[in-house]
Order: structure tokens, then C-alpha cells, then sequence
């Protein structure tokens, strides 16, 4: 994580203070727990909550140097709970492991962050809906393999990512339910040293489901698959961000990022206007897309525990987060602005002398008694006609001209075969899907 792709609200999430107040949390309310079924008096609990309403102020720094002694981050803190508090500390953590509260943890703060991460999603979807409904029936050329194929609409193009979004989005919603799962089972996860009550009522107060069975850990095949939905999220972002950096070539130029007054695209070309945003997103796609193989590793940890996987989600929990967080950010604000050039887009539809009606007139030729094969020749070799003279031919005015098509065809049906608006007839049965 560094600064320039952070965005504050996330961040808080993974500062040592949150973390160390989650820790308490959980440690409290094991403890009041523990109380309630006559393990610990009730005095303990009532002096830890004491404690706490009265100075919850964390010393990091002083938990830092307890653990630089103890080589154990865990024990660091509950020594130092337990010098703030006084003698009834001795009864936190009773029968508890560390990694009881290590992962009880994690499944807090990632849970925190994936409402963040909706709540960015649903930013997105509102720009993108905005914009497709602006553009619903822009015309403009639909592209395979980087090559003119048949018209669509801009409005159609921002569906799609719409319906891509609202996929990510449930995705989210899932992979929330799937990480937020608390465990407070002891050592290999058997229960033997505190009632499984206690686990029940540290899950219900930081709003998490029990870990059926946690042989010490939460099982981390959860983890993976929370993490593969981040990675999936961060390519839909790639996706659109490539678009629109496609579409802001000079040789297209239908769409740009916006270009603010006093913005420099280039030290040595003053001319320049590049697409630095979304060509930043493919990059910060990546990073959060570096997080799921390692997730996936640490799935297979040795017999009940190991701490294989601890460095790692140090890393990426807070990474991957806090760097999708800020894409899907930017990305909400590049679409927000995209300046869109609808005259551009008809001019390039029109380029290339009609070729983008050509399966409209096999059809009709196919209709008109011509077998498939030779209708698909008779179309081509005038298309490529076209194609050669880069656009300057007009493929209707050459069937015209081509007998075999005239044998079949009238000029008046030839021309309708190059009517754009055919191709828009059912945009609004896909943003009924789409929007409903």
C-alpha cells in the first residue's frame, strides 16, 4: 500500500488502532462471556470495559516495544492490557489462542472493508447507468478482433458493464457472508479449554457467523475464494478501463478521459492528452489480481495450524483492499466525466464505405433463393473491393453494379439493407434486462 493509491476510510481499516480495538473487542467479549458461565468472575469483565470507557486511547508504539521483547504480537498486547487495567487482566484470553483472536480478527476487518467496497460499487453502477441511459441510442461501431463489425450503441456498450458490475457487486455481497466467520475454539480447535457459548457470543457481537470447525484456524479455502472475488472485481475494472483507452486513440477518438484545465499529458509534446487514468487502472488491476495465487497457497497449511499464511495476508489484506477501493474510485470519476463524441463515432461508422452492413445483405440474398455460399461470395469480393480502396468504394452503390445481386435484388431493396436504425430494434428489450 502506498499513499498515492489510498483512500483514507480504507486505510483506517488496517491501522494498527483499529486492529488493536477489534482485539480488545473480542477479548472483552470472550470475557463477559466467560463470566456469564461462571469461569471468570464478573469483576474481570466489568474492569475491562471500565478500563476502556474511561481511556480507550491504544499506545502503539509502547505494544511495539512489548513485542520487540516478547517476539509475539499477541502477548504484547495483553500485556499491556493488562498493565493499563490492573490485576482482574489476568482473566482475559482463558482458554483462548492467539490465533483465536488473529483471525476473529481479519474476518472483522475484511468484512469492514467489503461494506466499503459495495458501497464503491455502488457508486460505479450509478455512473455507468447514468451515462448508458444518456447514450442509449448514440450509434457507433461494434468491434471483433479490434476490427469493424456491426453497429451498436455507446449506451449498449455501458449495459454490458452495468450487468458486468452488478455480477461483481452480488459477488461482494457473497464473499462478505463467506469471510465473516468467527472462531474462538482454543488450541486445535477443540473446545476443551472454553465452552463453544463463548465463541457464539463473540460472533454475535461483532456480527459474525461461528467457524464450524477451526482446527485452531479459520480454514482458509474462505480467504481464497474472498480474495478471487476481489481479483475478478479488478479485471471487470480492466475490461472497461481498456475500453475507453481504446476509444481514446487519436486514430478513434470517440471517447477520452477528461483533460482538466492546466493538465499536462506530456514533459516533451504539448499536444498530448493521454488516458493515464485508466491506463493507471490496468496497472493497479494487476496489483490487486497478485493477491489471489498467494491466497490460494495458503490454503494448504500443515495439520491443524501453521503460520505459512500470516505474512502474507499481512500483505494483501490490506493491499488488495485499499487498492481496489481506490480503483473502483477512480474508475466511478472516469466515467463520471468521459467525454464522449458522438459525431466521431458516426463518422467512423461510416468510414469504411458501408462494410458494416454486409452480413444484412448475405441475408437477404439467402433469402432471395441464393445458397450461403455464394451469397457470402458474392458479398465479399465486392466488400473487399471496399476494403482495398480504404473506404472510398461505397459497397451499396458496387451491388448495384454487380449483376448477380441485381438478378435478385432492387436498388430500393439494397438500400434498405443499409438502414442503421435495424440495428437498434431490440436496445430496449437489453435495458429492460439490464435496468429493468
Amino acid at each position: 500500500m502506498i499513499p498515492r493509491y489510498s483512500r483514507p476510510n480504507m486505510v483506517k481499516i488496517w491501522e494498527p488502532k483499529n486492529r488493536f480495538r477489534i482485539w480488545f473487542e473480542i477479548e472483552a467479549h470472550a470475557t463477559d462471556a466467560l463470566a456469564d458461565l461462571g469461569v471468570v468472575p464478573k469483576s474481570a469483565a466489568e474492569a475491562l470495559w471500565a478500563w476502556w470507557a474511561t481511556n480507550p486511547t491504544i499506545d502503539v508504539a509502547a505494544i511495539d516495544a512489548i513485542e520487540a521483547v516478547t517476539k509475539h504480537d499477541v502477548i504484547a498486547f495483553l500485556t499491556w492490557v493488562a498493565e493499563q487495567v490492573g490485576d482482574e487482566a489476568r482473566f482475559m484470553h482463558q482458554g483462548m489462542t492467539s490465533s483465536d483472536v488473529l483471525d476473529t480478527c481479519l474476518a472483522v476487518q475484511l468484512t469492514q472493508a467489503t461494506d466499503l467496497l459495495v458501497a464503491d460499487m455502488d457508486a460505479l453502477l450509478a455512473a455507468i447507468k447514468t451515462r448508458a441511459l444518456e447514450h442509449k441510442f448514440t450509434p457507433t461501431i461494434g468491434r471483433s478482433h479490434g476490427i469493424h463489425a456491426e453497429p451498436v450503441t455507446f449506451g449498449m456498450k455501458l449495459a454490458q458493464a452495468y450487468a458486468e458490475f452488478s455480477r461483481s457487486r452480488s459477488r461482494l455481497v457473497a464473499a462478505r457472508a463467506e469471510i465473516a466467520t468467527c472462531a474462538i475454539s482454543g488450541a486445535v480447535g477443540t473446545f476443551a479449554n472454553i465452552d463453544p457459548k463463548v465463541e457464539a457470543h463473540v460472533a454475535a457481537k461483532l456480527g459474525l457467523a461461528v467457524e464450524p470447525v477451526s482446527t485452531q484456524v479459520i480454514p482458509r479455502d474462505r480467504h481464497a475464494m474472498y480474495f478471487a472475488v476481489l481479483g475478478v472485481v479488478a479485471s471487470s475494472i480492466e475490461r472497461l478501463a481498456i475500453e475507453v483507452r481504446h476509444l481514446q486513440r487519436t486514430e478513434v477518438l470517440e471517447a477520452e478521459e477528461y483533460f482538466s484545465p492546466g493538465q499536462k499529458g506530456s514533459s516533451a509534446m504539448p499536444h498530448k492528452r493521454n488516458p493515464i487514468l485508466t491506463e493507471n487502472l490496468t496497472g493497479l488491476a494487476r496489483m490487486v489480481r497478485s493477491a489471489v495465487t498467494p491466497a490460494m497457497e495458503n490454503v494448504a497449511l500443515w495439520h491443524e495450524r501453521d503460520i505459512s499464511h500470516s505474512s502474507v495476508e499481512r500483505y494483501i489484506g490490506p493491499d488488495a483492499t485499499i487498492t481496489l477501493d481506490f480503483a473502483l474510485g477512480r474508475l466511478t470519476g472516469v466515467i463520471d466525466k468521459l467525454l464522449i463524441y458522438p459525431e466521431r463515432m458516426q463518422k467512423n461508422l461510416d468510414r469504411m464505405g458501408g462494410l458494416v452492413h454486409s452480413q444484412r445483405v448475405l441475408l437477404a440474398l439467402t433469402q432471395a433463393g441464393i445458397s450461403r455460399e455464394d451469397s457470402y461470395r458474392i458479398v465479399q469480393r465486392n466488400a473487399m473491393k471496399v476494403w482495398e480502396s480504404d473506404g472510398a468504394e461505397s459497397l451499396m452503390e458496387l451491388l448495384k453494379a454487380d449483376a448477380d445481386v441485381a438478378a435478385k435484388m432492387s436498388a430500393e431493396e439494397i438500400e434498405d439493407r443499409f438502414n442503421l436504425d435495424y440495428h437498434f430494434k431490440h436496445i430496449d428489450t437489453i435495458f429492460e434486462r439490464v435496468f429493468g
